[in-house]
């Protein structure tokens, strides 16, 4: 496992043991969905304007594009063009899950006629990376919203029921095809291999917060202070964190894509 400072190698290679996170504390996500609707941010005051470009939008583990509803229709009223990243229910080998996502990649690129931005929550985070690393001729920028890119530890609840569905997807005919690791850090697929690095061509945010109750918010950040931006909130509740969004808008009207 890399250390804080180093900078070449980002993939969560080796499978770190299950740890006892607060949990309870995502108990407020609620809260994060409510603040986000009492906030300025939500009705794009005080954040700076989008440019057209395509932002994809990533569902972390289990989850599906429909609760990252409300990111897509903020990022369409600051002016993005938002487009979900048809990848399914994100509960299969992330290999397969990534060939999905490249063809959203692709149509955005092809239908702007720009780079397009990723934004991904949770292991969503961890799967744009990858995408970026293979394809950073189509990729501008990739924001992670608490993505545990840099190893996994996460909460016995979550290790347990990621064991589950490994067993669901070698119990489907198809998986004769998977790698006998995948879904370990020890897998040798193209999605994992390309978590070794990150392309300097490629801009890149970290949003992680220290009340995460999912994952270790420690394997969440480059160890770049100018990349890496702390938030209060939960861990699903980036999904709906006015903070984030705020840092969102910022992020990409920073620099805007080639």
């Amino acid at each position: 496992m890399q250390t804080a400072d180093s900078s070449a190698r980002t993939g969560p290679r080796e499978r770190e043991p299950a740890r006892e996170l607060p949990l309870w504390r995502e108990l407020f996500t609620g809260y994060d969905w409510l603040l986000l609707r009492a906030s300025a941010v939500w009705f794009g005051v005080g954040v700076p304007g989008g440019d057209g470009s395509a932002v994809i939008t990533i569902p972390g583990f289990l989850g599906t594009d429909l609760y990252l509803t409300d990111l897509n229709r903020w990022l369409r009223r600051i002016g993005y063009a938002p487009y979900p990243s048809a990848m399914g229910r994100n509960a299969d080998c992330p290999n397969l899950l990534q060939m999905r996502l490249f063809r959203t990649i692709e149509r955005a690129h092809r239908e702007t006629g720009r780079r397009v931005h990723l934004v991904g929550h949770s292991l969503g985070g961890v799967i744009a990376r990858s995408a970026a690393a293979q394809r950073p001729d189509l990729v501008a920028s990739v924001t992670t919203l608490g993505a545990p890119f840099r190893g996994i530890r996460s909460h016995p609840v979550v290790v347990r029921t990621r064991d589950v569905i490994r067993k669901v997807v070698f119990g489907r005919p198809s998986a004769q095809f998977l790698p006998s690791d995948c879904y370990t850090g020890h897998c040798t697929c193209a999605f994992v291999e390309a978590l070794d690095f990150f392309p300097p061509g490629v801009r890149e945010q970290a949003v992680f917060t220290r009340g995460d109750g999912v994952v270790d918010w420690r394997m969440c950040i480059t160890g770049d202070e100018t990349k890496d931006r702390e938030v209060l909130g939960t861990h699903i509740g980036l999904a709906f964190n006015p903070f984030a969004y705020r840092l969102i808008a910022e992020f990409l009207s920073a620099e805007r894509p080639s």
